[in-house]
């Protein structure tokens, strides 16, 4: 009977998964030079209800990025105070925090937003306040990679439909006052919608908002695409994934989601001159 039930959930798992709308597995491709991922820790409470930010850094370890978006990386009342042990994240996985003026002295993130790297230089850091019923932010970041230049955008989007309308637009006008650059929008958008009625739709066309659908929460049994990494262009992501390991289906409610960035062909092919003839002058 065990076996049957584990066989059903699969198959009603892999529907789920590949149901219209979402990203198909035959829309990755091989390729790609840095790991972009993001991370609702859930303040650091597993699906158990217990607070272990230790186990909560292993599967961060085991995500393995380059860059990772945190949400919920701080305490949400009081001090808010940061969750994680960051010495211990830098010493064991090579991440530092992207420096940034945090809503309290013992913090880690803006709104609970943090955004981490391990390679790379930071250019440009800006602290979005996003539009909505509820308190929410976003980090906009531009890194030089050896292989390019990045714009990540690190955001957590509200639980109301039209907020996450007015917050999608409010990330738009912000990128269009940078200058061009490949860009990623990746975070916990909590929007399990595709299409036309999704929240997300105001993100067209400079994003494809079912482009990085992939089923992330709940953890034990991932059927809504929460958690979303969208680039710019479209072509930038070459793969996108859940990080469905025992312990991230434990550590948080939600599953990290992992994407491969091109960023390298990208760059070459549409910025490289560009960014040298504005040097130039």
């Amino acid at each position: 009977m065990k076996r049957l039930n584990e066989k059903v959930s699969s198959v009603a798992l892999s529907a789920i998964r590949n149901r219209r709308g979402h990203r198909p597995l035959s829309a990755n491709r091989d390729g790609g030079d840095t790991v972009i991922a993001s991370y609702n820790v859930h303040k650091c409470v597993g699906v158990d209800r217990k607070f272990d930010p230790d186990r909560v850094a292993e599967v961060i370890s085991e995500i393995d990025a380059d860059v990772i978006a945190i949400q919920e990386a701080d305490k949400r009342f009081g001090c808010r105070s940061g969750l994680l042990d960051l010495a211990a994240l830098e010493r064991y996985c090579g991440l530092v925090p992207v420096p940034i003026t945090t809503l309290s002295s013992t913090g880690h993130g803006w709104h609970g937003n943090m955004l981490m790297f391990r390679k790379g230089t930071v250019l440009k850091v800006s602290q979005l306040k996003l539009p909505g019923v509820e308190p929410r932010g976003a980090l906009v970041v531009n890194i030089d990679f050896p292989t390019g230049r990045l714009r990540v955008v690190a955001a957590h989007f509200g639980l109301l439909k039209r907020s996450r309308e007015l917050q999608a637009k409010a990330i738009l006008a912000s990128v269009a006052q940078e200058e061009e650059m490949p860009t990623v929008l990746i975070g916990d958008l909590n929007e399990w919608r595709v299409g036309r009625r999704s929240s997300l739709s105001p993100l067209s066309p400079v994003f494809d908002p079912a482009a990085g659908a992939v089923p992330s929460f709940p953890s034990r049994f991932p059927v809504l695409a929460l958690d979303r990494v969208l680039g710019h262009p479209h072509d930038l992501v070459a793969a996108v994934e859940t990080h469905d390991s025992p312990l991230a289906r434990v550590a948080s409610d939600h599953l990290p989601i992992k994407a491969h960035i091109d960023l390298q062909s990208i760059w070459e092919r549409s910025y490289r001159d560009r960014q040298e003839h504005a040097g130039a002058a």
